[in-house]
């Protein structure tokens, strides 16, 4: 292999140089070779000193370059001042080194280029593949095999979202399965391009296998918007949709942000009850989430049902959420009325019916503000006899004074009036009932109790002198519009509503509506909602919204309307259509369904059944409570406690025709009874306004005479 010509006249050079070097001190001390040899020396001391006080780089460099002139330097004076050759020839042996430095460890000249390449002289070293550049994709970080592997398929697939691989880690028992965690590529950069299609593309699985999550701060590692944790799990998916836990069931089907009927919810647990034929599904919903959204049709179909099979009923407790499917539904089961059950306890509870969701639905015969009220809404034939027994019973069994008077007779009010202390029928048997427990509030007002005090009743009250009292109004909306009566009976009930729970008088109203608009009226309507527990029964779909609006309910806590029936739905329609065979006949087994209104929101509930047919003496004392002898007395002085079934007394409803023509006789009247009588005041202006054809014609009568 052939040598640059500078390399190898250098390497002579030293080779005829070196016995000069040797001779020449020891032969001719004083020849000019020894001058020559020294003069360049000096040079070379001098370019090592510049080489040092320079500030440019390359020092190294120039002192190998001045170093042979050094050295040649240095070898003669060891030589001048050696005797003869010195010892063991000395001298011959450091101008051999002195060459064989510039022969073997590498030639002088090479140190004189800047930008030299490597002696040809040396051995070519063997072809070598070219090195890529360090990639920042490929850290040499120590990391795992698996990893790396997953480093090279992201950088082949082009670093999505500009991303680079810091660990990658495999599911135990899911060959296809893995996290990765991710940073920006570029330093102090927010990841903001990656998505899940982008990464669904790199490992090619469907868009759904993937989930990208953000990463926490950590001792040792970074976090924030600068790292990502991506999971690809289509073996996982592909298990989950095969087979799912209730708990990826539920995130999957329930749960779901989007599009879930309860969204953001969470699966708890799932109990089974045999006994009672019920599933409860228990989730939780996040803080941060507020209140629980329940899309009620959407989590039907999520289970498998209909809204209107009356199987599914929710329940939400502050963030927690109940979730109850029954196998049938229990609003179309009987739950037999029993004496235990209305029986009140010490807080004058007892229950009513059964909520959907299986729990005792409890109604009250007194408050913490005194006697309690009741409202009962149904429409013919949708229970609300049935109820208004069972709270007969309830305050028959509390020890109270009951009294009923209907509108119009039917078979069940009349069984019902055997076990009351007065029962009639008709708008007039009505007022007078009303005017009896306006005049009893007075009464008891004035009674003095055991300690020598008169107090406001209380359902713990110690030494009352008379009982709690019950009037129940039935089909009192049509008492109300009586041309005659229906006036008064509107501003007693106002009266009574507004004050008898002070004095032990309850009232308890029972109708079909309880609209403004048919003569309830607002004052009415918020005093008795204010002082019950209302049930309101089979109210008609389209009626749902104004009826709970007019109870002063929320408009987000209206409730749908009930299913037309809870019987399961008839299967085979098709086979039938095609037979030409009829449709079996609809069950309406909605009767005693409805919802009851403790709070704001509205709880569905099935009411007790009470058996007419067999009796319902059971049902009741077998006492039956009346007033005291002393209210009594004071009702009979007030002329107000008599046979009500009689027609009008004479002056009983204002005075007579011709009682004006001697004049304005202001004499006293009897006690507790003139205002009354001339049903002067408020009521005498209620019963003027014209409200209908009927009245606007009688008051037509009034002003011509007629």
């Amino acid at each position: 292999m052939s040598v640059p010509r500078s390399v190898a006249l250098e390497r002579t050079l030293y080779t005829l140089a070196a016995p000069v070097l040797a001779a020449a001190p020891n032969i001719a001390p004083d020849s000019p070779v020894n001058t020559v040899v020294q003069l360049a020396g000096a040079a070379g001391l001098g370019g090592w000193f510049l080489a040092y006080r320079s500030d440019e780089p390359g020092t190294g460099r120039k002192f190998l370059r001045w170093s042979p002139l050094v050295l040649a330097a240095a070898v003669d004076v060891a030589a001048r001042h050696t005797p003869g050759w010195g010892p063991y020839w000395l001298d011959g042996l450091l101008a051999a080194g002195w060459a064989a430095a510039g022969l073997l460890v590498m030639p002088f000249s090479r140190h004189t280029r800047r930008h030299h390449r490597p002696a040809l002289a040396a051995p070519a070293p063997a072809p070598q593949p070219a090195v890529p550049e360090p990639s920042p994709a490929q850290p040499d970080d120590g990391a795992d095999q698996f990893t790396r592997q997953v480093r090279w398929l992201w950088e082949n697939r082009g670093l999505p979202g500009r991303t680079i691989v810091v660990k990658a880690t495999p599911h135990p028992g899911m060959p296809n399965d893995l996290s990765l965690l991710l940073r920006a590529s570029e330093a102090g950069r927010p990841i903001s391009g990656l998505t899940e299609e982008a990464v669904a593309a790199a490992f090619e699985v469907d868009v759904t296998d993937v989930r990208i999550e953000d990463v926490a701060r950590q001792h040792g590692r970074g976090g924030g918007p600068g790292w990502k944790e991506v999971h690809v799990t289509p073996d996982a998916s592909e298990r989950r949709r095969k087979a799912p836990t209730a708990r990826e069931w539920w995130a999957d089907r329930i749960g779901a942000a989007t599009g879930g009927p309860i969204p953001g919810s969470q699966f708890v647990k799932e109990v089974r009850d045999n006994q009672r034929k019920v599933t409860h599904y228990i989730a939780q919903v996040p803080d941060e989430m507020g209140e629980p959204r329940v899309n009620l049709h959407a989590l039907a179909a999520a289970l498998k049902t209909k809204y209107d099979e009356g199987r599914l009923f929710v329940t939400i407790d502050g963030s927690q959420v109940l979730v109850s499917l029954w196998d049938t539904s229990p609003l179309a089961q009987v739950f037999p009325a029993t004496r235990e059950l209305l029986t009140p306890d010490k807080d004058g509870r007892w229950v009513t019916g059964f909520l959907g969701n299986g729990q005792p639905a409890r109604n009250r015969v007194y408050t913490d503000r005194g006697a309690a009220h009741g409202l009962f809404v149904a429409p013919s034939g949708g229970g609300k006899t049935q109820l208004m027994a069972l709270h007969m019973a309830a305050d028959a069994l509390f020890g109270a004074v009951v009294m009923l008077a209907t509108e119009a007779p039917d078979e069940k009010t009349a069984e019902l009036g055997r076990h009351t202390a007065r029962y009639g029928v008709g708008a007039l048997y009505m007022v007078r009932l009303l005017r009896a427990m306006v005049a009893l509030m007075e009464i008891r007002g004035e009674m003095i109790w055991e300690d020598g005090k008169v107090h406001e009743w209380s359902g713990d009250a110690v030494g009352c002198p008379y009982r709690p009292f019950s009037g129940y109004l039935d089909e009192f909306l049509s008492a109300a519009r009586n041309g005659d009566y229906g006036a008064e009976i509107m501003d007693l009930a106002e009266l009574v509503s507004v004050k008898g729970r002070k004095y032990g008088v309850g009232i308890k109203v029972a109708g079909q509506s309880i609209y403004v608009q048919d003569g309830f009226t607002q004052l009415l309507c918020e005093n008795l909602r204010d002082n019950c527990i209302p049930v309101v029964l089979k109210v008609a779909p389209k009626k749902v919204g104004e009826m709970f609006k007019a109870l002063g309910i929320p408009s987000e806590y209206i409730p749908d309307p009930l299913p037309r029936s809870f019987s399961a739905a008839e299967e085979g329609r098709i086979e039938r259509v095609m037979r030409g065979e009829p449709e079996p006949p609809a069950d309406s087994n909605t009767g005693g369904a409805g919802w009851i209104v403790e709070a704001k929101q509205p709880e569905v509930l099935r009411t007790l059944f009470m058996d007419f047919k067999a009796g319902i003496d059971n049902y009741f004392p077998d006492t039956i409570a009346t007033l005291t002898d002393h209210e009594i007395r004071e009702l009979e002085a007030r002329d107000l406690w008599f046979d009500w079934t009689e027609p009008p007394r004479p002056g009983e409803f204002g005075d007579e025709p011709g009682d004006d023509e001697d004049g304005d006789d202001d004499s006293a009247p009897k006690k507790g009874g003139g205002k009354r009588r001339s049903g002067g005041g408020k009521s005498a202006a209620r019963r003027d306004a014209v409200t209908s054809p009927r009245q606007a014609l009688e008051a037509i009568r009034n002003l011509s005479g007629v």
